[in-house]
């Protein structure tokens, strides 16, 4: 069950900083980079699928989608993010060191910072998959184009396609350190009275006196740490494992409806 009965603070009366509502025909290209982590691997590979209809955004894993990295199969992912950050061709430097296996560069990517605050509150509006395989996921994780130490990550959710139940589902969610040796990895699983297939809202809010993760306006874990540098927002959909035998399964999806931030709001309570 959520482990706090708490409920979060009402969002900022000013308008998002970062707002979209997928409205628009055609993607953003002032809100999102439409690639995950492009600079590990190659264009072809870590290019989104994705559709906008009447209730936002829906990732998509298609049949003849490559694996992410060719090391890294059976692996495929379609993700937005805020932003991207590379050193130059092979180097090590780039968001998101999340491998302790020695990432490098292959494809050299142009700073782009389109929402990358230091402290604030995100609210992410989706509907999880329930395709077999895929796992749904949002990530504040450190943009590393000051230091290399800024590699600590707020996860906001993390939703196993068999997590998912019509009276209650199961997320991961908490703070992972990688390389940030001032954080401390805690992660909690925690059960939601929801069908996460439909809508529903994730929130995070994170300052100098810790970090709030809520659900539906309940928070669901509190901690008394959080990253101090400047985060990139990434929203994924994974297919996790063997493809699925018939191209009937395919494409799989996941819905992205509506994302709102706001930078430097006040700092949560200490838990």
């Amino acid at each position: 069950m959520m482990a706090d009965a708490a409920r979060l603070a009402e969002p900022p009366a000013r308008r998002p900083d970062f707002e979209d509502n997928f409205t628009a025909p055609q993607l953003r290209e002032d809100c999102w980079v439409d690639h995950y982590l492009p600079h590990w691997t190659s264009p072809e590979r870590s290019q989104a699928r994705y559709a906008i209809d009447d209730s936002g955004l829906r990732l998509l894993i298609d049949a003849d989608q490559l694996d992410w990295r060719e090391e890294d199969a059976p692996l495929r992912v379609s993700n937005l993010q805020t932003g991207v950050f590379s050193g130059p061709s092979g180097s090590r430097r780039g968001t998101h060191r999340h491998r302790s296996d020695g990432l490098v560069v292959r494809t050299q990517t142009p700073q782009r910072l389109l929402w990358a605050p230091t402290a604030g509150r995100v609210e992410v509006t989706v509907s999880a998959s329930v395709d077999e395989g895929c796992m749904l996921a949002a990530w504040l994780v450190g943009t590393e184009h000051l230091s290399e130490k800024d590699s600590g990550e707020v996860c906001i959710f993390e939703i196993d396609a068999d997590a998912v139940g019509q009276g209650m589902s199961h997320a991961r969610c908490g703070l992972k350190a990688h390389s940030d040796e001032r954080l401390t990895t805690d992660m909690t699983e925690v059960g939601l009275p929801l069908d996460a297939s439909r809508p529903h809202t994730w929130t995070a809010i994170w300052g100098p006196s810790g970090t709030i993760i809520g659900c539906e306006g309940v928070i669901v874990k509190r901690m008394s740490q959080s990253p101090h540098y400047p985060l990139f927002l990434m929203i994924d959909l994974f297919e996790i494992g063997p493809r699925s035998e018939t191209g009937m399964s395919y494409p799989k999806s996941a819905h992205i409806h509506c994302v709102r931030g706001w930078d430097a709001v006040s700092a949560p309570e200490p838990p």
